[in-house]
This record gives C-alpha cells, sequence and structure tokens, in this order.
C-alpha cells in the first residue's frame, strides 16, 4: 500500500510557493505560512510541494522601518538555514528598481519553465555560469512544469480592494495565471473579500484558503517596535535573526549588550560583508513602521531631483519607471552608470554571508 502511495503522489501535479514582502525582519509566521500550506496539500493529496521561495522587497519600497535588502536577504539566510525546500531569492532585490510582484511571479516561472526544458538542465544561468539558489532541489526528475502559487496572508488578499494599489491586470494576472494560496486567521472571513471582487470571483477556483489554526501575531512592525524599545524579542524570531540584528544594530535596538548565548561556533559572520553592509544601503530608506502589503513611501519621490524626469522626458542614460503602487507610473528616475555595477556587488557580499 504505500509504495502504491508513492507512485500515486509521484504522479500528483507539482507546485512550488512564492512569498513576496519586507521580511523586515522575517519572523516565524512567515515561514510557518510555507509548513501550513504544504500540510494543506499533502494531507488533501491533490499536489506535490517542491519549493519554498522568499523574495524580499527592493530597497527603493521606502517605507519606514525597512532595513536593507543586503540585511534583509541574510536575515532570511539565516532564518531558512533550517529548512531543506525553503530558500531565498534575491533577484528582486538587484533589480534597478522596486518591482511589481506580477513581474516576479513571472520571473520565477518563467525561469523554472526554461530550466525544465533545457537540454542540458541549465536553463538561464546566471552571469557567473551557477544555477540561483532559490531553484528547487531535483526539479528535472520529472518533466512535468511545476506551478509557482503566490503565498500569502489574508491582509494582502484585502489589499486588492484598496483604491490605487493594485492594477486590476496585476491582480487578473496573477491569480488566472498564477493563483493564490491564502493562510487565513481562524475566525476571519476572506469569502467576503473574494465574493465582493469580480475578479476573484471570476478565477475563485485558483485560491486556496487555508485556515492557521495555531494563531501566531507576532509580526515585522511587532518586533520592530520592542527592539527600538530596549525590550527583549528572544523566542518572538530566531536567534540567529535576532543576533544578526544586534550585530549590525538595526531597528535602532536599544540593546546595551550583545549576548553570546546566541553564538553558536558554526555561525561566522562574514566581517567584510557585515562593515558594508551600511556603505552599500540606500540613503532614501526611512525608519517608518509598516507592513507587508504596504506602498512605496512618496517621500521617495520628492528625492534625488537631479535624477528625476517627469513622464514623457528622456536620458540618455535611460529612464526607469519608479511606482508608487502596482501598475502606477509616477516618475522616471535615470539609471546612474555604475548601478549595475552596484547590483552585482549586492549580490556577492550577500553569498558572503556564512552560514
Amino acid at each position: 500500500m504505500s509504495a502504491f502511495m508513492e507512485e500515486t503522489k509521484c504522479l500528483l501535479p507539482r507546485i512550488a510557493f512564492i512569498a513576496c514582502g519586507c521580511f523586515s525582519p522575517p519572523t516565524p509566521m512567515h515561514l510557518r505560512m510555507f509548513e501550513i500550506a504544504r500540510d494543506h496539500f499533502e494531507m488533501q493529496g491533490t499536489h506535490k510541494v517542491v519549493g519554498g521561495i522568499i523574495s524580499p522587497t527592493h530597497d527603493s519600497y521606502a517605507k519606514k522601518g525597512l532595513a536593507s535588502s543586503l540585511d534583509r536577504c541574510a536575515m532570511v539566510k539565516l532564518a531558512v538555514q533550517s529548512s531543506n525546500w525553503i530558500r531565498l531569492s534575491d533577484w528582486e532585490v538587484h533589480q534597478n528598481q522596486w518591482m511589481r510582484t506580477q513581474s516576479v511571479l513571472q520571473y520565477h516561472q518563467n525561469f523554472m519553465n526554461n530550466y525544465l526544458n533545457s537540454a542540458a538542465g541549465a536553463g538561464d544561468a546566471e552571469p557567473n555560469g551557477s544555477l540561483p539558489g532559490w531553484l528547487p532541489f531535483s526539479l528535472r526528475e520529472r518533466k512535468d512544469p511545476v506551478h509557482l502559487k503566490l503565498l500569502c496572508g489574508a491582509d494582502l488578499l484585502e489589499s486588492f480592494a484598496v483604491p490605487g494599489l493594485w492594477a486590476e491586470a496585476d491582480i487578473e494576472d496573477i491569480v488566472a495565471n498564477h493563483g493564490l494560496v491564502v493562510i487565513t486567521r481562524c475566525g476571519s472571513n476572506p469569502e467576503k473579500f473574494i465574493f465582493e471582487s469580480d475578479i476573484l470571483t471570476k478565477y475563485k477556483r485558483n485560491i486556496t484558503l487555508i485556515t492557521n489554526w495555531v494563531p501566531n501575531e507576532v509580526s515585522s512592525t511587532l518586533v520592530r517596535r520592542l527592539l527600538s524599545r530596549g525590550q527583549s524579542v528572544k523566542y518572538l524570531i530566531d536567534d540567529l535573526v535576532l543576533e544578526y540584528i544586534k550585530r549590525q544594530r538595526l531597528f535602532n535596538v536599544k540593546s546595551k549588550y550583545i549576548t553570546d548565548a546566541v553564538r553558536p561556533n558554526h555561525l561566522i559572520f562574514n566581517h567584510a560583508y557585515t562593515d558594508n553592509n551600511k556603505n552599500a544601503a540606500n540613503s532614501l530608506i526611512g525608519e517608518q513602521n509598516m507592513d507587508e502589503s504596504d506602498s512605496p513611501s512618496p517621500q521617495l519621490l520628492q528625492q534625488a531631483t537631479s535624477r528625476v524626469f517627469c513622464c514623457g522626458d528622456t536620458s540618455p542614460r535611460g529612464p526607469k519607471l519608479l511606482r508608487v503602487g502596482p501598475g502606477q507610473a509616477v516618475q522616471v528616475i535615470t539609471m546612474q552608470s555604475d548601478e549595475k555595477a552596484e547590483s552585482q556587488a549586492k549580490k556577492q557580499k550577500i553569498a558572503q554571508v556564512q552560514l
């Protein structure tokens, strides 16, 4: 019987999850969402989950409380090191601008498709010839495609109703072509939001609602607030993430000492990496409170005036659109000539975190 069940499982359609957000800092609930979602599909016996991806947002998201992308990626790497299937993707943070969620989904889906369809299995390898670390293991054990779904909380689903925050075309593309896996709180009513949206109702079959029966209200905002007050967050976030926060003095942490209690011997921070984090951080990042579904701060639009061109203007260095919310083009910001080199430097620094 067990052999039959294993054979049946191998025939199930394959899916992977991707979670987009700030992760400033990552909390256990960010990771629990992946485990809850995988349990659901495995217990239902409808799909085989092959991987989970965490994609932190770009620095130009620019909300108060947003640590630099280098620090956020480092914290995510530390948080997921105990997992054998959830991984960090730093593709989004290395782009020249903030990316819409739909674009992030499409990139990762296309990459997996190309990888599976390539004869050599290399797909679209990165410039250095290696495959990205977020790519799930053993994708080529089977030839069938892997369907990437957006994993989120009910707050993101509700944000679809905020006027001007999401482009309707993006919502329809995400739900129709990728699908949503929504982790909801006990007692919430996500069906109401689906009912009140024509687009969500149209593609309701592509939305999986999963109730989290073990409440965990620890948010990134709460962690930042406690840290800024000098209060303990031990047991609220991963010890290694907490140690990193203290070492880097993130989120206005007021702890007057760094404890040795959470310094396992195998955790050796690369000092060149951590020393350079502050220099590489985007100077436009503020220190406000924010939620994972917030739109980029309008203050960003009033800075760096020497690089700003009104819509319709041109630049010899090539214009780039900056968006306040998904699908909303607001203004054009030119690229500095060394931005690509800086992005590559960021990638190398993130890779230098020794786990």
